[in-house]
């Protein structure tokens, strides 16, 4: 959610932001500071930086907090609270780091005052937090105090509740501000204790989230401008009047009288309770109110059970499955946003999610399923081949099962001698039937799957065709193959936007394990735009595990962590993948503990690789053996900047080369279509070109595929 919190922080005068994977990092006065603890319903907590510093150990931690000017920030008699988060080399315990944060204060307190501040766990009036990044310390003031989620609205959040400020993002990723300020209804039909109703309502009305908070972390501070926080709640409380003439309806309903009980009292303490209509009523009771009907679509917005709450997985199913036919019953042209956390709920539905966005409540993963819904958006889980039988003995079926059984017959030879479980089947081999098919044999059990990829017809193909030619592939799969439709997964391959080929596009969160190089990893054959196993470096990989014995690896653009479990096998002493994804790097974590390598000998990292790579030189780090395997584009909103691997392949590889032992080596790897290498690396590089070498029989279709470059420092 850190493009939202930008916007936030925009409007509240920042400037010079840079958007980074758990937050947002700005320039502003006191005042913009003040209006992000006030207005921002995104942020967690905002942070004042006050040094930054290197710190090899507890005790050079200690001297540089003790050698700050504290009474600058603490008064006689204040009390004080400290945190220390990250990861050091030293400080291996957040406990023992904030101890250590806290000793050098108090000591720096004791020397300049005579006295020392009492610590206080709960609201202490200065909160101080220290973040390590390896040995850099970042030391900065907590304004917030306590985390910013914490309106001060909610005494009760019935067994699941949801963090305010998610609840908050999420109705903001689906439009509810645009929305509200036409006139929109929004409905939660599941409301539990009322957090979505209650943050819409704040937002229809324009109230600031922070004004039924009694505390901040900044009101005890020996900078703190009363007068001008006071000046900017006046202003905030004239707006929130201002807005409770808002258009806007919001609805909250719930089978359970109690949790309807406990959301109006939140309602009250958050003064938005004249704005909400809330009801005792089942959810096969959910409809639009006439009038809003009849003026224009809403919004259904809501955080279905999961197990958790209901303590039954299969009633949660049976409410997801509820909740889908209620909206292609009754919510047409309606847009939904549903929160969910059990992987393989959101196919429950029945409909088919145009966005979808990960993001977390508190610890627990969740996926937010962002649906039109009309007709178009309707589907039915598990029904692939269903109804397409009368397709098979087409001319156009018949041509295609023939040439993929005579791909099969001579591909299921090779894979076999090579010991190949999961490979290309068929990639457009006929122009006009444009897929790629990809054959998956996964472990316990062992059973074949079939991972098919359209790619999006063009403009001038007529509808009517493209989809007669699709049901033509599927019918003919199953007979062909042998694999039956459970176990065939579509999906269509379109242009997507740049930067945007990793996002989520499904929920079913079934993964398999297949075997690779006598290793395992695991693949998701449907939720993914790829399936965590890129077919196509099946060789590159193999290099890596040859040239590891003894190396100290280098995984750069990890991803699932491939390449990290081939270096391992092959000997590397250790590893360090980096990937900006938190998602892909357990995906590696998994991938490198089924194969029994210990995580604390490869680690992974979650990190722009272009900025890690920065660092680590500042470091000492050194490697005999790098992996660069960029994305072709990437413009990540955790991303600093955007990344063209044509355009800043040059320097990657030059930053990669300054954490080169000896004699090292870089493979450098990428599937940008017409790539042509910077000449100018060959003066610095012996640069063998091995993308030949390293194309395997699969894809020698398309053996432009991937370039792939060894690269060894003159």
């Amino acid at each position: 959610m850190s493009d939202l919190l930008a916007r936030e922080l925009v409007a509240c005068g920042a400037s010079e932001l840079r958007e980074r994977a758990a937050g947002v990092t700005f320039s502003g006065t006191l005042e913009c500071a003040y209006r992000a603890c006030l207005w921002s319903r995104i942020a967690s907590r905002v942070f004042l930086t006050l040094a930054e510093f290197e710190a090899r150990d507890a005790a050079e931690l200690h001297a540089a907090v003790e050698s700050l000017d504290w009474p600058a920030q603490l008064a006689p008699g204040a009390t004080l609270g400290c945190d220390f988060s990250g990861r050091h080399p030293a400080i291996t315990h957040t406990h023992y780091g904030a101890q250590k944060l806290k000793d050098g204060i108090v000591d720096a307190m004791r020397s300049a005052t005579g006295a020392r501040p009492d610590v206080a766990r709960e609201r202490p009036d200065v909160r101080v937090h220290a973040h390590a990044y390896g040995t850099h310390v970042t030391l900065a003031l907590d304004l917030s105090g306590d985390s910013l989620h914490r309106r001060g609205y909610r005494s009760a959040g019935g067994e699941a509740p949801l963090k305010e400020n998610v609840a908050a993002g999420v109705l903001l990723r689906a439009g509810w501000e645009e929305l509200a300020a036409q006139g929109a209804e929004l409905l939660d039909p599941l409301c539990g204790s009322g957090t979505l109703c209650i943050e819409a309502a704040l937002i229809a009305s324009g109230r600031a989230p922070g004004l039924t908070r009694g505390y901040f972390g900044f009101l005890g501070w020996r900078g703190h401008d009363a007068a001008l926080w006071e000046r900017l709640r006046r202003e905030a409380l004239e707006r929130a009047r201002t807005g409770e003439s808002t258009t806007a309806i919001v609805r909250g309903a719930d089978r359970d009288p109690h949790a309807i009980r406990i959301a109006g009292d939140n309602a009250e303490r958050a003064a938005v309770a004249s704005m909400l209509r809330l009801e005792v009523a089942p959810l096969a009771a959910a409809a639009p109110l006439a009038r809003a009907a009849a003026a224009r679509p809403g919004l259904v917005c809501t955080n279905p059970p999961y197990g958790v709450r209901l303590g039954d997985r299969e009633a949660a199913r049976a409410v997801h499955r509820e909740l889908g036919e209620v909206l292609r019953r009754r919510f047409n042209g309606w847009q939904a946003a549903v929160l969910t956390a059990a992987p393989g709920l959101g196919t429950e539905l029945g409909l088919r999610a145009y966005r979808t966005h990960a993001l977390w409540n508190g610890g627990i993963e969740c996926r937010l399923l962002r649906i039109r819904v009309e007709p178009g958006s309707a589907r039915e889980p598990g029904s692939l081949g269903r109804g397409l039988e009368h397709l098979k003995d087409t001319p156009g079926a018949q041509m295609f099962a023939n040439r993929l059984a005579k791909n099969l017959k001579r591909l299921a030879r090779w894979a076999e001698r090579g010991a190949v479980s999961c490979y290309r089947l068929y990639d457009a081999d006929m122009p006009e039937y444009a897929f790629a098919i990809d054959r998956y044999q996964s472990l316990a059990p062992e059973e074949a799957w079939l991972c098919v990829q359209e790619y999006a017809p063009p403009a001038e193909i007529e509808p009517q065709a493209a989809r007669r030619r699709r049901g033509e592939v599927l019918a003919s799969l199953p007979e062909v193959t042998g694999v039956p439709p459970a176990r065939i997964r579509l999906r269509t391959r379109r242009r997507t936007r740049r930067g945007e080929q990793y996002h989520r596009l499904d929920e079913r969160g079934q993964f398999l394990v297949v075997m690779e190089g006598g290793l395992r990893f695991r693949v998701n054959l449907g939720d993914y735009l790829d399936t965590g196993l890129f077919l196509d470096q099946r060789i590159i990989r193999a290099r890596v595990r040859d040239a590891a014995r003894g190396a100290r690896f280098l995984n750069l653009f990890a991803y699932t962590g491939a390449a990290s479990v081939y270096a391992a096998a092959g000997g590397a002493v250790s590893s360090t993948a980096v990937d900006l994804s938190r998602t892909y790097l357990e995906w590696a974590r998994h991938n490198l503990a089924l194969n029994g390598f210990d995580t604390a000998a490869h680690a992974c990292v979650q990190a722009d690789c272009r900025e890690w790579l920065k660092q680590a030189a500042h470091s000492g780090a050194r490697f005999e053996l790098v992996f660069l395997a960029p994305p072709t584009f990437s413009n990540s909103k955790r991303m600093a900047g955007v990344l063209d691997v044509t355009r800043d392949h040059a320097a990657l590889i030059d930053d990669c080369a300054r954490l080169l032992a000896a004699a090292g080596l870089i493979v450098f790897s990428t599937n940008a279509q017409r790539f042509r290498l910077d000449t100018a690396l060959t003066t610095r590089y012996d640069v063998r070109d091995v993308s030949a070498a390293t194309l395997p029989k699969d894809f020698e279709r398309n053996p432009h595929i991937h370039r792939c470059y060894e690269l060894r420092p003159r």
